[in-house]
């Protein structure tokens, strides 16, 4: 089967069985959430373990820090681009960030209005998608990828001295970067690193000879998975410490995940966070639609695969975020509870339970009403 199939299915059946889109409330600049951990609201036939954290826009790919104690989200901006569904991402269209915050989970979210436009970008061509942010050197730092003018995903950095913005993008991409979703991650010891990598639309797969090549050329099922890329970031948070290299996701026996088992192999939407001392690669599978993660003991890894954080929502991309605030983990992510839609999705959170071995309880964000 080839492997797009399971995509152009997916968008075939969710045109089909769209919710139709909850009227959009003319809010002012906050939004007032929900709490996380009383019932889910209902939509048509679903029940939804949370609702949009955001109504007056839409949101998605929700990168969630905590600054000075407030927490802030980094998403990326949904827009109607009028832009046809493709394989390659396409009519996924954005132009803009905007950049939201709340003092707590279930607060009122406040929208701090456009912080980065693609306009203000010199060597960006199209196609803003899902950034990340860090804070060093009494800086703040936003992580982008968006097409250069040949079409190829660069990421991108811009400052600020405030976590709210407005953020100054610098004249060119970092040097040696490429494909989508940058995360980056630092450690106890005030070493960052940036994760990053996506296949299909991401154009991962075009890199697997160290330049880039027009054609997408996978690896066969069998044969070890694309891998996510890690490299460690300067002291000035601007450029890459040195190269990208692979970061190694294993199975059960210690050996990498294959191309072909899209039930746990990476797609895109990587994330790591740090509890009891063991580092959490987390990431999307794409086509399977899971958040799913591994557990190592470097950020560099390797990490073994150990299970689902959040099993798919409605739509069919999902992108999230771990962090934790006042003694409670929670992970944001997305779905299309709003619109019904794949390129118009709303943001979400609801709160995440580590066990006592230190592994996660997998979270339904919706069901099926009886």
């Amino acid at each position: 089967m080839n492997r797009h199939s399971t995509y152009k299915k997916a968008i075939f059946l969710l045109a089909f069985s769209s919710v139709f889109a909850v009227g959009c409330q003319n809010n002012a600049s906050e939004n007032q959430a929900q709490e996380t951990d009383t019932p889910g609201a209902t939509s048509g036939s679903k029940k939804y373990l949370s609702e949009p954290l955001v109504t007056d826009n839409y949101t998605a790919d929700p990168s969630a820090h905590v600054f000075d104690g407030r927490i802030y989200i980094y998403p990326s901006h949904d827009i109607d681009a009028g832009v046809a569904e493709k394989d390659d991402g396409s009519h996924f269209d954005m132009r803009d960030y905007h950049v939201y915050s709340m003092d707590s989970v279930g607060g009122a979210v406040t929208d701090h209005g456009k912080v980065l436009d693609i306009k203000d970008i010199s060597w960006a061509g199209r196609q803003l998608w899902a950034p990340d942010a860090a804070h060093k050197n009494g800086k703040y730092y936003l992580y982008f990828p968006v097409k250069d003018k040949q079409d190829v995903f660069r990421i991108g950095v811009a400052t600020s001295n405030s976590p709210a913005g407005p953020f100054k993008p610098e004249p060119q991409p970092i040097a040696n970067s490429y494909s989508i979703d940058p995360a980056v991650f630092t450690d106890t010891d005030g070493t960052s690193y940036m994760y990053l990598g996506g296949i299909w639309g991401g154009q991962l797969q075009r890199w697997s000879t160290g330049t880039y090549q027009a054609e997408d050329k996978y690896p066969a099922d069998d044969q070890p998975a694309l891998m996510p890329k890690v490299a460690r970031m300067s002291a000035d948070m601007l450029s890459f410490d040195g190269p990208l290299k692979d970061v190694q996701l294993l199975d059960e026996n210690g050996k990498p995940l294959l191309t072909g088992d899209n039930e746990r192999r990476f797609f895109e939407a990587a994330w790591v966070h740090t509890y009891n001392g063991k580092y959490y690669f987390s990431y999307s599978t794409g086509d399977t639609h899971n958040i799913a993660y591994a557990t190592g003991d470097s950020p560099l890894g390797p990490f073994t695969y150990k299970g689902v954080i959040l099993n798919p929502v409605e739509g069919w991309t999902n992108h999230h975020s771990i962090v934790e605030h006042n003694g409670k983990w929670y992970l944001f992510y997305h779905d299309t509870q709003r619109s019904g839609k794949t390129h118009l999705r709303n943001i979400k959170v609801t709160e995440l339970q580590h066990n006592p071995d230190g592994s996660i309880q997998t979270i339904t964000a919706q069901s099926e009403e009886a």
